[in-house]
């Protein structure tokens, strides 16, 4: 997934018809985020808040496949759950 499919990604999941559906967290495979991921510019702006991208909630991990859940298929993982910030060019 590169930088662009993960913004559409974003913005198709943002524009469904329920909340639910909408982007509830982004999981990465840490060498895809070392590799290809890592250009996004997320942020951190308190320790409880986490990594976010575009105020969506991010994990990196070895163990993690690289892809972003809906609200419903994150649960509590992506919480606390906020507005999908416009794409920084």
């Amino acid at each position: 997934m590169t930088r662009d499919e993960l913004d559409a990604t974003l913005e198709k999941m943002t524009a469904a018809a329920t909340p639910d559906q909408g982007p509830g967290l982004i999981t990465v495979e840490s060498n895809h985020w070392v590799h290809h991921l890592s250009v996004v510019r997320a942020t951190c702006s308190a320790l409880h808040d986490g990594l976010r991208y575009r105020n969506i909630q991010l994990h990196v991990s070895s163990t993690f496949e690289t892809k972003v859940l809906s609200r419903a298929e994150a649960g509590e993982r992506g919480a606390p759950y906020r507005e999908l910030t416009p794409q920084i060019a």
